[in-house]
């Protein structure tokens, strides 16, 4: 049985074990599992390796995107820059880590972004957003986190730093924090979504519930939206052609 999984904690819905157990009976693999591997610490991963012997990958997500890299035997080169990753191929006892986020992202992103759509906010400075730096890098594409503590040495700014200038400068705003995933759907960024206009394109990596309240928000004051969920799939989809080549 080829086993591949999914780290992280907690992990009280999976997108993953979902997605690839369906993609298993649609696509008629057999002799192919999915686990999803809710470890209260990254040191557990050693365990999870010991009992499952059978594992040719596994997905990362939060909070280990970046906790990951001291246990990879090799990294990609978008890995060693970003010092984050979400997929892990398994070679005997050697870990081979990828970054397949950012392929991700940049696929779903670039569908409705615009001319206008050239300085960005990234909410949030976790393994998430490394992904989305990196891409906001190769688009040439300026951008700012946004983080509870303010440190303007590292390009991090303060949610009480976000008025209406700022706003109105920064025309792409990205969700790169887990707020707002179900069940607490009522929670959303703390920005100025007075700020918001038509001009802006707001992203949530968070995909279920599908409109989130940053969404919600953003979508009422006439701005471009997307979720997290197409970023989702093509990184799945991403992380399978890694697992098998």
């Amino acid at each position: 049985m080829r086993e591949y999984g999914l780290i992280g904690y907690p992990l009280s819905h999976s997108f993953s074990q979902k997605y690839f157990t369906e993609k298993f009976l649609k696509e008629g693999i057999g002799n192919a599992v999915f686990h999803a591997f809710s470890i209260p610490s990254i040191t557990d991963l050693s365990t999870v390796l010991k009992e499952h012997p059978a594992l040719k990958g596994f997905a990362i997500t939060i909070p280990y995107k970046k906790a990951i890299t001291p246990f990879l035997t090799t990294q990609s080169p978008a890995v060693r820059q970003m010092g984050a990753c979400n997929c892990v191929k398994i070679e005997g006892t050697t870990l081979l880590g990828y970054n397949t986020d950012v392929i991700g992202f940049e696929q779903s992103f670039i569908k409705r972004m615009q001319s206008h759509h050239n300085k960005a906010l990234i909410l949030g400075t976790g393994g998430a957003a490394a992904a989305v730096e990196y891409t906001l890098q190769k688009l040439q594409i300026d951008y700012s986190f946004v983080s509870r503590t303010a440190n303007k040495e590292q390009n991090i700014l303060g949610y009480g730093d976000l008025n209406a200038d700022v706003m109105t400068v920064h025309t792409v705003i990205i969700n790169c924090t887990p707020l707002g995933t179900y069940p607490e759907t009522g929670d959303a960024p703390t920005i100025p979504y007075d700020a918001i206009t038509s001009q802006h394109y707001l992203f949530d990596l968070v995909y279920n519930p599908p409109l989130t309240r940053f969404l919600q928000l953003g979508k009422a004051k006439g701005a471009t939206i997307q979720n997290g969920y197409e970023m989702l799939v093509i990184q799945a989809e991403e992380n399978w052609k890694i697992w098998n080549a």
